[in-house]
């Protein structure tokens, strides 16, 4: 029963997570695209004369809508102001919530590989941690420094910075897990984005609206320039959001280069669509993402290690010895492997069927990617997996 509240619990974490994650990518997605598509007004307008420095007309659902820009901020200020932090908050709240119940409660299994790192489970939760932690040290002097001025200069540091992260993860840590902390540690900055630098600035200008004083402007740059960066941010974290279903990524031996690759290619993606709401068709961005993807792609083709020769015959029954040796603690009803509540994806190894259904998959993840069992947690043998990938080759004959 504990084991299936934690399930269940996990589930509704994620759904929370995902949903906020939406709400929270969707208005920064929307803000960026209604700043880049704002157009001055007449200069003798109305609106000009009000201090508007930029709107649009658009239609929506049958309306119509006229957003407008103050270059710093209106004459009053309405009763009703509306906020947009409390997406940020919840994904990043959830998404902590998440790590814990998934990772870190279970970092013998889902965090510590033996054969990277022999690692204590508070040691790798202490890394974990400090990943995110520090990431948001280092990002925010960065962005206070003399380089936070220089915008294109700035963007190619964080990106080294966070491909020098990965591939310190990767050094001790599973693939799995230091993806989600690389994915952790991107998330962490954007939250703290907004939770000390782009809601205090907004609150320091209503602030002294209120008091009938002029805000001061520096705030509203502050705020547009960590809102762009998590901009930028959104569409790698996505992708390491997903990353725990393609093992191909972050079982290679280089997952770390993978990561920067796909990662760049959603820098460039996310750049062209910035662009192209200003009216500019910078083609050669998604051509050089097309290309990232590409290499990364034909990088993570399967490559299987020299196996060694197999010694008799190989049968059906050899083959259920091994699976139920090294597998089913995992792949079975109820598992008993530690941290393990649920069959992986739901593959089911107790029965001949369950076997022959899924000897594609066993050979992509135990040969290929060789990413089971996770960890090696069960000590499989090169011999073992020579035994499986004979008998796949042969199609996996029920005899």
């Amino acid at each position: 029963m504990g084991a299936h509240l934690i399930e269940t619990l996990g589930m509704l974490v994620r759904w929370l997570h995902v949903v906020a994650a939406i709400a929270w990518i969707g208005s920064s997605f929307y803000f960026v695209w209604l700043d880049n598509s704002l157009e001055a007004p007449p200069p003798e307008s109305d609106a000009a004369k009000k201090g508007v420095a930029g709107e649009l007309w658009a239609i929506h659902g049958g309306g119509f809508y006229n957003p407008q820009k103050y270059a710093v901020a209106p004459d009053s200020l309405p009763e009703t102001l509306h906020w947009f932090k409390w997406e940020a908050y919840t994904t990043w709240l959830s998404g902590s919530a998440l790590l814990v119940i998934v990772y870190w409660l279970h970092a013998q299994t889902m965090m510590v590989d033996p054969s990277i790192a022999v690692l204590t489970s508070w040691q790798a939760i202490g890394i974990g941690a400090a990943s995110m932690v520090g990431s948001w040290i280092v990002y925010d002097l960065l962005c206070r420094s003399p380089l936070g001025k220089h915008n294109a200069a700035m963007g190619v540091v964080i990106f080294g910075l966070l491909t020098l992260l990965a591939w310190e993860l990767c050094r001790v840590l599973g693939g799995r897990a230091a993806y989600i902390h690389v994915g952790t540690s991107i998330g962490t900055i954007m939250a703290a984005n907004v939770f000390f630098l782009i809601i205090p600035g907004q609150k320091r200008m209503v602030a002294a609206m209120r008091a009938g004083q002029k805000p001061n402007p520096i705030d509203g740059l502050r705020g547009k320039q960590r809102s762009v960066h998590n901009n930028y941010f959104t569409l790698p974290i996505i992708f390491i959001m997903i990353s725990n279903h393609y093992s191909a990524t972050y079982g290679h031996p280089q997952a770390w280069a993978i990561l920067a690759l796909i990662g760049g290619a959603g820098v460039l993606i996310r750049h062209f669509f910035n662009k192209k709401t200003k009216g500019v068709y910078a083609w050669q961005y998604p051509a050089a993402a097309a290309v990232l993807l590409g290499i990364a792609a034909v990088w993570t083709a399967p490559h299987i290690q020299a196996l060694p020769p197999v010694e008799g015959p190989v049968t059906f029954d050899r083959v259920k010895k091994i699976v139920g040796q090294r597998c089913i603690t995992c792949h079975s009803q109820v598992p008993t492997f530690p941290g393990i509540t649920q069959p992986p994806n739901g593959v089911i190894l107790q029965t001949d069927a369950g076997i022959l259904q899924n000897s594609q998959r066993i050979y992509q993840q135990v040969i290929v990617t060789r990413i089971m069992p996770l960890g090696n947690a069960t000590q499989i043998t090169e011999q073992e997996r020579a035994v499986i990938a004979a008998w796949v080759t042969a199609g996996a004959p029920a005899k």
